[in-house]
């Protein structure tokens, strides 16, 4: 059968998250930066299509291809990592520290965050021209969205902070729901709609994908937003990470660990023998 039972898929995200702690440096940048990459030109997709269109439903169905694209060839994402990692140190796998899931997190993110910064800076490039010209729709558009969703949080102060926070953590829920999802299937077809739903809501709903604001916050730098690095890194990349963290781990591994992995004896109930009525 192509579906398989929660008790069987729980089991593969904790061997998945020990995995990753023990993957090699190299391999881990390399794996990562992909991700970062072709997430960013997803968004870099998903962004067009709405703005040519005007219909940004339109841009939230077509933009997962790129999750599932680096799914499939088993890149790693932050948000991933966040849901999986933890599970194998939870689990108590032999030489899964701390300092392990730390170090992972920690590669991870600079990977992500080179291939996103990367694509960045080449479709910045092919939309001007080689910087001739100045982007057009889509550099108006990438522009606005980097200014409302940084100095557009600051105005609000601690309660735009915390309004980031909860966005990132409903996006990593829906996206941490799109890796669990493949999982529970074994043929590549299930494996697609199983990861489609969960990040086309994400993404059309606005939720705060760190690895997505990698690519979207410089590359709206770039073509012009008026805010600074530091405006973005503490008014969307900073309380996203977090919630991001928050979300994937509260929301879908521990609670997938704790009722598949770590099952709590049945509840025993009493039962009162019957008795015999005669007329």
């Amino acid at each position: 059968m192509s579906y398989l039972e929660p008790t069987e898929f729980v089991t593969k995200m904790v061997d998945q998250g020990e995995s990753k702690v023990f993957m090699s440096t190299r391999d881990t940048l390399i794996r990562a930066f992909m991700a970062g990459a072709i997430l960013a030109l997803a968004a870099a997709f998903a962004i067009t299509v709405a703005t040519q269109t005007g219909q940004p439903l339109v841009g939230a169905i077509l933009f997962p291809v790129g999750f599932i694209m680096l799914y499939l060839m088993k890149f790693d994402l932050l948000t991933g990592v966040f849901t999986l990692v933890p599970l194998a140190l939870l689990d108590k796998r032999p030489g899964v520290n701390v300092e392990q899931v730390l170090r992972n997190w920690g590669l991870v993110f600079l990977g992500n965050f080179g291939g996103a910064i990367s694509v960045a800076f080449m479709m910045s490039f092919i939309f001007t021209y080689g910087y001739n010209t100045d982007g057009g729709a889509i550099a108006a558009k990438v522009s606005s969205i980097g200014e409302a969703r940084t100095v557009g949080y600051q105005t609000y102060g601690v309660a735009g902070w915390m309004t980031i926070f909860i966005r990132g953590m409903l996006c990593n829920w829906m996206v941490s729901m799109g890796v669990v999802g493949a999982m529970i299937s074994t043929s590549a077809t299930g494996k697609m709609m199983a990861m489609w739903m969960p990040i086309m809501l994400f993404f059309y709903m606005g939720f705060e994908h760190s690895i997505v604001n990698m690519f979207l916050f410089p590359f709206s730098m770039i073509m012009g937003g008026d805010f600074t690095f530091m405006d973005y890194i503490v008014w969307n990349e900073l309380p996203t990470v977090l919630g991001n963290l928050v979300g994937g781990l509260c929301f879908v591994g521990l609670p997938l660990y704790y009722t598949h992995v770590r099952t709590s004896a049945q509840r025993k109930v009493s039962v009162a023998p019957m008795v015999n009525k005669t007329a």
